[in-house]
């Protein structure tokens, strides 16, 4: 196994997550497997009970790891699926140390730092290291590692990650801050072999050239320097970063925008940054980083620039309007002007009152609508409350009092303790009718050759986002190409809290249908605002629920371009040139071709 380190100084920031995951996208392209390892120094466990203020996103892995949000990058990056062990904290390490010493494994010696702490590090890593995570059998020819450990001097290469400040009207780049901390990292006993400078503007020959003299790193092709380390240049072929710069020039060149409100409580953070919708890093960067990539990478595939407005949630909200009336009519406006609303995950209820308003909004005027996880949950509240008339509807988990909780305490959580005790990680949904919109836009297409007439489906294909007319003409000669709905499909959970079973029967009479559930039948996934005109009927006084409500009501519901709430966070798994199917129809309904772009895809190529 080979192994990059990547390191970082003077300030924090500065990308190493980006610089760790762009390097395997380098060695990938020069086809070779890789892996990647983050290594955090916090006693945390995991990054669960971390609030996205400090810390960031909290990412979420398909075996219920809560992880750091650089993680996800790597998974984006390099498209592979990462396990909970591939982040190392402070606090794992010593865990698994006192267990051992609890257990007796140490033999009655003296457990510290040095042997036991840094060999249980070590062992960590190299465990870890060799678990496939592309798919394929055996281990991975490289292990990217941000932070971390040393190993032999053949297989292993050091990446320092340094700023280069740009100072005064002439626009000096100044060397001695990195120069400065290689010198420190030396004084560690570790020498870097390449340096990756971060500065706000490219660098000088002349600033190459000093970092090169004084670090005592060469100044060469940083890809050919990391193989020549790793001593594989002879089994690594020539970079393809064919789709990488197709990707990165098809943005540069996006002339036209959507405008998505972004409704939610960690926007603190993201309005801390300059030129956010401009600047890609904030993408990477943002406490919502996952949404706001997914958002990304379905804008492109509609050929469109994200501009996200974020609003902070509680600025909606009435008791705004007298504390800080500017703010609050700023926000108004804001999402007046918005073409789409999105509603993120979170916890408490701060801000619930704001969401609860933007759902409104959204659904009386026909403005397409994503609510992930408690944004779905907020759909529930908001319909019972506006249109079945149950002023007091809530969850429980902003109001433990309410007669009437259409959405409650998941039965197997736990009350005492907060990490890892929520419903975690990848869970298959099974949709309940092939007809709705979701299970459209999960859909695949599948091939069958065309002298096998009749046959049933075949291999599953990689199709571009608006249809087989993009695929080769060759392509479509060899095979007959077929659009299926989706039955099922697995996403990513981190919830504690869900919607109340007994309220189902007369939230859908109403016309919110939940048409994915999880495999009991019992857990709604999915729902979806349908355009139905009804009588709804609660008369039985035996329903604790509902007893109050015992008259008829007429609801008239018009028909709506997107309304859509998910229990699941589908943020997780979108990927660059492969957007998350619900990210794509919000962004679809919100430029008006979520029709023809179904149609499309029903009526075949």
């Amino acid at each position: 196994m080979k192994y990059v380190l990547v390191t970082g100084g003077v300030v924090s920031g500065l990308g190493k997550g980006v610089t760790a995951s762009s390097v395997g996208v380098v060695l990938k392209a020069c086809g070779l497997r890789v892996t990647s390892i983050k290594i955090d120094p916090y006693l945390n466990t995991d990054a669960g009970t971390m609030s996205p203020f400090e810390h960031g996103e909290v990412f979420v892995l398909d075996d219920g790891g809560e992880v750091d949000l650089d993680l996800g990058n790597y998974e984006r990056f390099l498209d592979v699926r990462l396990t909970k062990n591939n982040n190392i904290t402070t606090g794992k390490i010593y865990q698994s140390v006192l267990e051992k010493e609890r257990k007796g494994d140490y033999l009655g010696k003296t457990v510290q730092v040095v042997p036991h702490i840094t060999d249980a590090i070590k062992n960590w890593i190299e465990s870890v290291a060799v678990i496939p995570v592309d798919g394929k059998e055996g281990p991975a020819d490289v292990c990217v590692i941000e932070l971390g450990g040393t190993v032999g001097p053949d297989n292993f290469c050091l990446i320092h990650v340094s700023l280069i400040p740009v100072l005064g009207v002439v626009g000096e780049q100044k060397t001695k801050p990195t120069q400065h901390s290689v010198r420190e990292l030396r004084a560690l006993g570790l020498t870097p072999h390449l340096l990756a400078c971060r500065s706000a503007q490219p660098l000088l020959e002349n600033t190459k050239e000093k970092l090169s003299q004084f670090c005592h790193v060469p100044n060469q092709n940083a890809h050919h320097s990391i193989l020549k380390q790793l001593n594989l240049l002879s089994i690594a072929a020539p970079p393809n970063l064919q789709a990488w710069t197709k990707r990165a020039e098809t943005y540069d060149n996006l002339k036209n925008s959507v405008r998505i409100a972004m409704v939610g409580k960690y926007v603190g953070l993201a309005d801390s940054y300059l030129s956010v919708v401009k600047n890609i890093m904030y993408y990477i960067n943002s406490p919502l980083s996952s949404v706001s990539q997914a958002l990304l990478h379905a804008c492109i595939a509609c050929s469109l620039k994200p501009s996200i407005d974020w609003i902070a949630a509680s600025d909606l909200e009435d008791e705004s309007a007298k504390l800080t009336p500017k703010d609050h009519a700023a926000a108004w406006e804001t999402l007046r002007n918005a073409e789409c609303v999105l509603v993120p995950g979170g916890f408490g209820d701060r801000g619930v009152g704001g969401m609860i308003l933007a759902a409104k909004y959204a659904r009386e005027n026909n403005i397409p609508y994503l609510g992930i996880c408690l944004g779905m949950q907020i759909s529930v509240i908001e319909f019972a409350r506006s249109v079945l008339g149950l002023k007091r509807a809530n969850s429980n988990e902003f109001d433990s009092e309410t007669p009437n909780p259409v959405v409650i305490f998941m039965p197997e959580g736990s009350r005492t303790h907060m990490g890892s005790t929520m419903r975690l990680g990848s869970r298959r949904t099974l949709f309940q009718t092939p007809d709705c919109v979701t299970s459209k836009l999960y859909g695949d297409y599948f091939y069958i050759p065309v002298d096998q007439s009749g046959g049933s489906y075949g291999h599953k294909v990689i199709i571009p986002p608006f249809g087989a007319a993009f695929c080769p003409a060759t392509c479509r000669q060899l095979v007959d190409l077929r659009y299926r709905n989706a039955e099922y499909v697995d996403e990513r959970h981190r919830h504690r809290y869900e919607v109340n079973p007994e309220a189902i029967g007369v939230l859908e009479e109403a016309g919110l249908k939940f048409v994915g559930k999880d495999e009991t039948g019992k857990r709604m996934e999915i729902l979806e605002l349908y355009s139905l005109s009804v009588v709804c009927h609660v008369t039985k006084l035996d329903l604790k629920f509902f007893c109050f409500l015992r008259y008829p009501q007429i609801l008239e519901l018009p028909s709506h371009p997107f309304y859509v709430g998910v229990q699941f966070h589908p943020e997780f798994k979108s990927r660059p040139g492969r957007p998350s199917a619900l990210f794509l129809g919000l962004i679809l309904a919100a430029t008006k071709q979520l029709e023809a772009y179904l149609n499309t895809h029903q009526n075949g190529c």
